[in-house]
């Protein structure tokens, strides 16, 4: 089923960007060396020759097996995705934990546009996937989690008005002791403000987001700059052309005290 559900994504690609785009996009995308040390159920996950091309050119910038690998995760376990659209991790979460674990992705309403049908399709093809679009100040989290993804999206927070204090302490909450919260963001020049920041640039100072999770009782077990770009000043918006897959990322992982 989960073949049935890649090829019919990677059709919908070529439909969009033609066979023509999708071989440059293969040819310029810097190869992707996995790391000697990666978790066989990391390793097969992303080696699954089902994924779509445009998801693979972005691995060598993205860094998937390193970020899996700091996250964490194993098989068995349960997730939760924040801004799950596009599926890039989500097909890695689902891979990875397995039959025996679970994926919950929660999308904001205004990705349905977008982002609906392929993310319902993917759930369909994924027997341990969930789906649900929600206003996350209303959200309520499964308990007993193992694991909260929210890669590229606490800036987005502020745009759509949500409380981010609300949230963290739900997702706190929902975590098991010794849960893991990790957090990938654009890096935005300190001392700004956060709310115009994230509208006009589409980023964070990382220090608004460790200030705030750990105001929700997260200890800060890793900062982690594997994702780190000098070149990027941090003044344009995320989205240039040039700067695509190229942004300054800060690497968060909090924990949920045991104790």
């Amino acid at each position: 089923m989960r073949r049935s559900f890649v090829a019919g994504l990677a059709l919908f690609t070529l439909g969009v960007l033609g066979v023509g785009t999708l071989a440059v996009l293969a040819d310029e995308a810097p190869a992707y060396k996995l790391p000697e040390h990666t978790p066989a159920y990391i390793r097969k996950a992303i080696e699954d020759p089902a994924r779509p091309a445009d998801q693979r050119a972005r691995d060598a910038n993205r860094k998937p097996a390193e970020l899996l690998m700091m996250s964490g995760i194993k098989p068995g376990q349960t997730v939760v995705e924040f801004a799950s659209f596009g599926q890039y991790f989500t097909s890695f979460l689902s891979d990875i934990v397995g039959p025996k674990g679970s994926v919950y992705m929660y999308d904001l309403p205004y990705t349905e546009k977008r982002a609906g049908d392929a993310s319902r399709a993917f759930v369909a093809a994924h027997s341990n996937s969930h789906y649900q679009l929600v206003d996350y100040n209303a959200l309520e989290l499964p308990q007993n989690v193992d694991e909260v993804f929210m890669v590229l999206y606490y800036h987005d927070l502020f745009i759509n008005k949500i409380d981010t204090a609300s949230l963290n302490a739900r997702i706190f909450k929902a975590l098991k002791p010794g849960g893991t919260f990790f957090v990938v963001d654009h890096n935005a020049t300190p001392g700004g403000d956060t709310l115009e920041t994230a509208k006009k640039l589409h980023r964070i100072d990382p220090a608004v987001i460790q200030k705030e999770v750990t105001a929700a009782g997260f200890k800060l077990e890793k900062v982690s700059k594997l994702l780190a770009h000098p070149a990027d000043d941090h003044t344009q918006i995320v989205f240039s052309p040039a700067l695509r897959g190229l942004t300054d990322q800060t690497v968060f992982v909090f924990r949920k005290p045991k104790g």
